[in-house]
């Protein structure tokens, strides 16, 4: 008899211009709510916080989720960026430029930011990735640790203001909105998501389930941990760009431990694997606190309620590792396949 079979024939690049398409038109409706003063200043802030945990989360899912490591710095490599971009911005009085000028100063910030701290994360990586599991969590946090404190007393070293030790650095101008923080959600997305598509992203992918049988085969495991963990460093840096251009202001006491604690919770709430699960967890860790700020006696137990019960009914996270597609989605409902008709015996 004859049966119909369906294959698929959209192709790549159309799949990339649907979801380009798609993301250019959030970015203009966010834009439009921004400028139309739907979006309240309040509720601007909660959103630009969102994006910004969105893209540490994401960031943090490369080396914990795809890599199969666990690093417990990564508040480090955001407290690089936010300092850099800091720096960087004060140095060139970008609150005097305007237009083009000032758009390039903004880019260059999050960009140096980023391979600051990029540079960081392979500093920290050659030695911390020859270890794993439980050693390697504690080489990092002591990373992590080393980071903020050379932050807190590198001025008394130096001999001149640098990070403004203790004390903080301040007037850093509020370079962030939420046009440059969707661009940045974007473009960390389609990175990690090429990259992860492509040959590098399977051989990081072969470490994570069995690192012996991927070295047999030729995988040069070093070199993969470390193209992780920079990738991973490099988007934290960008984060801590943001969040330095949003609050206007940096502690190094804002980067410690329970920084770190905070992102890698998102991680594996939302699913170790899973880009969509980091995204969906980020956004969901960050409103929750704020939505449970009318019962301010209650809000952190109500907020550790909730992540306990669900490590107890849903261990591997929201999402397990299941990612979102959109062209899958348009396949299966008959967009985009055509059918193949195929001879078969009864």
């Amino acid at each position: 008899m004859s049966v119909s079979k369906r294959r698929a024939i959209l192709s790549m690049p159309a799949r990339y211009a649907i979801n380009g398409v798609l993301m250019i038109l959030l970015v203009v409706c966010l834009q439009a709510l921004t400028a139309s003063g739907a979006l309240t200043g309040y509720y601007t802030k909660i959103l630009i916080l969102v994006g910004i945990n969105i893209i540490l989360a994401v960031s943090l899912n490369v080396a914990t989720g795809y890599l199969g490591q666990l690093p417990l710095g990564h508040a480090g490599f955001m407290a690089v960026g936010g300092y850099t971009s800091g720096i960087f911005l004060k140095s060139v009085d970008v609150g005097q430029a305007s237009g083009g000028q000032y758009v390039f100063y903004v880019i260059a910030a999050i960009v140096l930011s980023g391979i600051v701290a990029a540079v960081f994360g392979i500093l920290i990586g050659i030695p911390a990735l020859r270890l794993k599991g439980d050693y390697l969590a504690i080489i990092t946090l002591g990373f992590g640790e080393i980071i903020r404190v050379v932050i807190t007393n590198i001025d008394s070293v130096l001999g001149f203001d640098f990070t403004y030790g203790a004390s903080g650095l301040k007037r850093i101008p509020k370079v962030t909105n939420v046009l440059n923080v969707a661009l940045c959600i974007i473009l960390t997305c389609l990175v990690i998501h090429m990259v992860m598509k492509s040959r590098h992203g399977r051989a990081i992918l072969s470490i994570r389930e069995n690192e012996i049988a991927a070295e047999s085969c030729g995988v040069n495991t070093t070199y993969y941990k470390v193209m992780a963990f920079t990738i991973s460093a490099f988007f934290a840096g960008v984060a801590g760009c943001l969040y330095a251009g949003n609050l206007g202001s940096l502690q190094p006491g804002g980067f410690g431990f329970m920084k770190s604690i905070e992102i890698l919770v998102m991680v594996v709430l939302g699913g170790m694997g899973s880009m969509l699960g980091s995204i969906l967890s980020a956004g969901v860790l960050t409103v929750l606190p704020e939505a449970l700020r009318g019962f301010s006696e209650y809000r952190m137990v109500v907020y550790s309620a909730v992540l306990i019960l669900m490590m107890i009914f849903k261990p591997t996270g929201l999402l397990g590792d299941y990612d979102f597609s959109l062209s899958r989605i348009l396949e299966r409902i008959g967009i985009g396949r055509k059918p193949q008709k195929k001879e078969a015996a009864k």
